[in-house]
């Protein structure tokens, strides 16, 4: 009996020699099968176990296969827009493996925001529905669908129509490549500012590009890498901070700024406190007006309703939110969202809210939720310009005017001229609510109008938003942490303020008029105060 083991077990070594002979000598599946031998295993269930371990890795491998093929070779339409301008948006496909080459798909509904002149990008279109005309070397070629334009380099050239397109750019698109001639009149009427591309020597050596790699950019990001792995009683010092300030004041002068439509429900939940505390307070009865500037899809909008009438139920609410994007804005109106898959953002608008909230502000149906009826009612949506002077007209005069996030996306003396227009909106003894904008800028426009910084909640509402901190020194637009050294930091930080008389620079207040009345105000489209970088590529 033992010499016929030994022989059965002999067998058993020279099958597995031979198996392992056929499938290419694989050291792998040798070692599996003497680790089993070598627990005590015999030969012949070692033998079974390694082919059935085999097999398993076989089937896994090649569903992995199928499932990069798949992949790599069939894309959908993304759920959020990659540009969203004035008269177009449009979505990127990708990231494609081809690394020279962008596809987009537009949706034009008045037409290119600017004219423009491409440096080494050469763009092909394909009409698929619609019609219009492009203006190629001050030349108009009308195009319906079905057709084909090719746009070379070192041409003036925009286009408009109300138009769904397929745009093949080649190379990709880069920084820097597209010089903004003039606005497009069928979509934008009004002067053209100095191109975010150009300006000053300082800016134009940061922005340099040596084959088609920014230097300034690399050592941005190799400073951002470092500073995230800096422990905060490190960054906390003083020259480590004088330095994240020259990093900042870089990132500053390197980046082309780009509005941005990411948002959250109750993002800053100091500052909606504030709010409610102020209101606790008053003896304000009857109606309140309030403006929501740079509403995106409506969640900011939705979060001071749920705190104002949490506050002062007894309280008439006027509510008017207002956004470049149409998109965003009927997104908001709708009050509808995915808890899946955002709309128009690129963020989870939900993250920040407690379950018991949502059950509050929402009905649910599935992953559906809809903005509760008593939260919507009194809220009134506009697709409009914060810049422009028209705001008041449209608008009138408010009790509490909130505009986050937004200013710092325009470049600052865009951003200023915007802010002081904002201003006029607030009643005096109104409150403004202000952040996400360059301190710079907020200082010197509240400082020259004699804004009353609130004290109350200022350390809170200044560190409220976590995301704005991480950005902070290597991205335009982080938040400068907190510098109680600073002789003007109780202006400087504050982000609440109140306006107690109109300023010098405000402008004098008219009564309310006829477009008042009718809040007519639609002025679809992008601020004069900066171009959504990711728009010039289309």
């Amino acid at each position: 009996m033992v010499v016929a083991d030994r022989t059965t077990q002999n067998h058993a070594w020279r099958g597995a020699d031979h198996f392992i002979e056929q499938h290419g000598r694989d050291y792998v599946r040798r070692w599996r099968f003497k680790a089993c031998i070598n627990a005590g295993m015999p030969r012949r269930w070692a033998l079974q176990t390694v082919m059935l371990s085999n097999a398993i890795a076989s089937n896994i491998h090649h569903l992995v296969l199928v499932e990069m093929k798949a992949m790599q070779y069939i894309y959908s339409l993304p759920p959020s827009t990659a540009f969203d301008g004035r008269g177009l948006f449009g979505y990127s496909f990708g990231p494609l493996k081809q690394k020279d080459s962008d596809i987009y798909y537009i949706e034009v509904e008045k037409g290119h925001d600017t004219f423009m002149i491409s440096k080494k990008i050469a763009r092909t279109y394909y009409v698929l529905d619609g019609s219009g005309y492009f203006t190629i070397a001050d030349r108009k070629y009308d195009v319906s669908p079905g057709m084909l334009v090719e746009v070379p380099t070192k041409v003036e050239y925009s286009y408009s129509g109300k138009m769904k397109l397929i745009a093949f750019p080649r190379p990709r698109w880069f920084m820097g490549n597209d010089t903004h001639t003039k606005w497009n009149p069928d979509v934008v009427q009004g002067n053209f500012p100095c191109a975010a591309d150009g300006g000053a020597w300082l800016t134009r050596l940061v922005r340099l590009q040596i084959f088609r790699k920014s230097p300034i950019g690399i050592y941005l990001e190799l400073n951002r890498r470092l500073w995230n792995r800096l422990p905060a009683s490190f960054a906390a010092l003083g020259p480590i901070r004088l330095y994240g300030n020259f990093l900042h004041a870089l990132a500053r002068i390197h980046s082309v700024r780009a509005q941005a439509f990411s948002t959250y429900f109750l993002r800053n939940r100091p500052q909606l406190e504030l709010i409610g505390r102020l209101l606790e307070r008053s003896p304000k009865t009857g109606t309140l007006r309030v403006a929501v500037l740079g509403c995106s899809t409506g969640a900011e909008a939705y979060s001071a309703a749920w705190r104002i009438r949490t506050a002062r139920p007894d309280l008439k609410l006027i509510l008017q939110g207002v956004d470049i994007s149409k998109r965003a804005v009927k997104v908001g109106q709708c009050g509808v969202y995915s808890l899946v898959a955002s709309q128009v953002t690129n963020t989870n608008i939900f993250e920040r809210v407690k379950s018991a909230e949502m059950e509050e502000m929402f009905d649910r149906n599935g992953d559906v939720v809809t903005v509760k009826s008593w939260l919507k009612e009194g809220i009134e949506w506009h697709v409009g310009d914060v810049g422009a002077p028209e705001l008041f007209d449209a608008l009138g005069p408010q009790d509490m005017v909130i505009a986050n996030n937004f200013l710092c996306h325009m470049d600052p003396s865009e951003a200023e001229r915007c802010l002081r227009n904002i201003a006029r909106l607030v009643s005096p003894h109104g409150y403004l609510f202000i952040s996400g904008i360059d301190l710079d800028i907020r200082t010197k426009v509240a400082a020259d109008l004699g804004w009353k910084p609130l004290q109350e909640l200022l350390e809170e509402i200044h560190e409220g938003d976590p995301c704005m901190k991480g950005f902070w020194p290597c991205h335009y637009g982080g938040l400068e942490p907190l510098n109680k050294r600073r002789r003007d930091w109780r202006l400087r930080y504050a982000a609440a303020f109140q306006l107690t008389a109109a300023g010098k620079e405000t402008g004098d207040r008219v009564g309310p008029s006829s477009v008042e009345k009718n809040m007519g105000y639609s002025s679809v489209g992008v601020s004069a105060a900066t171009f959504p970088v990711n728009a010039r590529r289309a």
